[in-house]
């Protein structure tokens, strides 16, 4: 081990002081001539080694403390080294700009495509343009939050842009420390969390369930009607449903793997949206007959090509598909939906608070709320409803996905008027 330095910290010449050492190093009449002093003005040097072994230095004037201060920052600096909890500040120097890029190489594997196109669009939105120019040590915590405040509009934009900039601060903390805080975990989203009324939730009635089935094309009955609105499955899942994937003998249907937008393109994505997605749907004679129907028509190949193998969609295995035989994609399942829905007059245009975009209801989401209601009205436990649609949390199917009955507000305004003959007696 090298013997430690029994000058350090030690005072620098200067080239204004008049002190012997320093008219010695700096001679008059080359540096100009300098009242004399018998002290010396340099600054105080402190000198000390990072945990790589690589010689680093800092100078405190004689204003700041000089030798004093000098010696109190190595006492610190040894400790933190030899405590294994040193950090080099010209780490922290790097632009969130650069240090995005290295965060991104590596969180894009981690993420479904999905996932990876939002937290890419929040990034190009919103956080590069503001701070991409800046140091990491230079965020602050208010300046940020009078970003948020003033430049993401939308309580839900907040919370996904502030989870971004938390795992992009966290991981500059993680990699050898190049920040010690996060500035960007106290955060508050300050926009106001939208609440929709109950009826803006509910799915169509059964009477316009069958205004909008019969204003379909016949080709795309056989898939809204007859198999999406007898088996809750998420479109994605519809889409990417293959032959392989039929149990002719049992009658499921198994879900292992969904078809996804990027930006236009259609990708097969291994996993649906959550690992509970994984599963087999029963279908029912409806449902059987519209698979046969599709089967008979495009004749898809029972192979098993590799899923998730990118643009390669291996369209011949695909059991739905749209009619001219291209693969379902937003755009061939959306506009027919759109067109039945407002010639149906069922459809219901409104602007979201938070985007501003137009948005229309109902979505061909909504047979999953229709589906629930039904399993739950006919008494199906919620632990079955669970795994039939694939749900992650249990509770989630009660809170988000059952609504009231058809004819429970006429029920509860006969039981309050004394209308309604209970089957209960009153006892002495």
């Amino acid at each position: 081990m090298a013997r430690k330095a029994l000058n350090n910290p030690r005072q620098i010449e200067s080239k204004v002081c008049g002190c012997p050492q320093c008219l010695e190093k700096y001679p008059p009449a080359k540096f100009g001539e300098r009242r004399p002093r018998v002290n010396c003005i340099g600054s105080w040097q402190a000198r000390y080694r990072d945990p790589t072994g690589k010689q680093c230095s800092k100078n405190y004037p004689i204003k700041d403390g000089g030798e004093k201060a000098a010696k109190a920052f190595l006492d610190d600096i040894r400790t933190r080294v030899r405590q294994r909890t040193y950090r080099d500040p010209e780490r922290g120097k790097i632009l969130l700009g650069k240090w995005w890029e290295e965060f991104w190489e590596v969180e894009q594997n981690k993420v479904s495509t999905t996932t990876r196109i939002r937290k890419l669009g929040l990034w190009t939105k919103y956080i590069e343009p503001a701070w991409a120019e800046y140091k990491l040590i230079d965020l602050e915590y208010m300046a940020l939050q009078k970003w948020l405040t003033r430049n993401v509009k939308g309580w839900e934009t907040q919370k996904k842009t502030k989870e971004l900039l938390v795992a992009l601060l966290d991981a500059a903390i993680k990699d050898g420390e190049r920040i010690s805080v996060n500035p960007a975990v106290h955060l508050t989203m300050t926009a106001t969390k939208p609440v929709k009324h109950p009826d803006d939730l509910k799915p169509p009635t059964a009477a316009q369930y069958d205004l909008i089935h019969a204003a379909l094309p016949p080709y795309y009955q056989r898939i809204f009607r007859d198999f999406a609105y007898e088996t809750a499955m998420r479109p994605g899942e519809v889409a990417g449903a293959r032959l392989h994937c039929l149990d002719e003998e049992e009658r499921l249907l198994y879900v292992k793997e969904i078809l996804v937008s990027d930006g236009g393109r259609l990708l097969r994505q291994a996993m649906p949206k959550t690992e509970a997605g994984f599963r087999a749907v029963p279908l029912t004679p409806t449902a059987w007959e519209a698979v046969q129907w599709m089967i008979g028509k495009w004749k898809p190949k029972a192979t098993r090509s590799a899923t998730g193998d990118g643009s390669v969609l291996h369209r011949e295995e695909l059991i739905f598909r749209g009619p001219r035989g291209a693969a379902l994609n937003i755009n061939n399942i959306r506009r027919p939906w759109r067109k039945a829905t407002i010639q149906a007059g069922v459809a219901r245009k409104v602007v979201n608070p938070e985007t501003g975009r137009p948005e229309w209801w109902p979505r061909p989401y909504e047979y999953r709320h229709d589906v629930t209601s039904r399993l739950h009205l006919q008494g199906v436990s919620e632990r079955d409803t669970q795994a039939f649609l694939g749900q992650k949390r249990g509770g989630k199917v009660t809170w988000l996905y059952t609504h009231e009955s058809e004819g429970a507000r006429e029920n509860v305004r006969a039981a309050l008027t004394g209308e309604m003959v209970s089957g209960l007696r009153a006892v002495e």
